[in-house]
């Protein structure tokens, strides 16, 4: 989790292929509703948010009830929003965390994300940081924080396929 910037699909998928998990992006999970507020830097409210957070959790308990083990890229803002998505499921949160200036700087390097700089203030307006995560600094290479959460969360990294 993190706001816009943090390197959440960036880091989520590196974590995925190394554990041989499912990678599911939040952003996915959007109606063409939201991606156009954001577009256009309107900041979503949380009546644009719960059916978004409803329709990825609905995702998660599929998965978890087929065996299935995910990594789930989301900005997940708010402790409410953390809540609904965990509801039920054994989650582990973690937060890349990176000061807004750090954040733009990740925008403006990026491509083709729907998501700008002009929704940036509004999520660091809605963030509220998690006291129950694992906190990463996001000025550290992806590649390192994915050794940091699998040795953190005490993970196991599965073998390169073909082992």
């Amino acid at each position: 989790m993190g706001t816009t910037g943090a390197g959440k699909t960036t880091v989520g998928k590196l974590l995925a292929a190394r554990l041989h998990w499912t990678f599911l992006d939040a952003d996915d999970f959007h109606p063409p509703a939201n991606i156009e507020k954001m577009q256009h830097g309107i900041p979503l409210t949380d009546a644009d948010r719960w059916p978004w957070l409803e329709k990825i959790h609905t995702e998660l308990l599929r998965l978890s009830q087929s065996g299935t083990s995910a990594v789930l890229a989301c900005s997940a803002l708010k402790q409410s929003y953390r809540d609904r998505l965990s509801a039920t499921l054994d989650m582990r949160i973690v937060y890349l965390r990176g000061s807004y200036d750090v954040m733009r700087h990740h925008i403006e390097s990026r491509h083709g994300h729907f998501a700008g700089e002009a929704i940036l203030g509004g999520q660091f307006a809605d963030l509220e940081e998690p006291q129950n995560a694992l906190v990463l600094d996001v000025s550290h290479p992806p590649e390192q924080l994915g050794t940091e959460i699998i040795a953190n969360l005490h993970l196991c990294e599965a073998p390169p396929l073909g082992d």
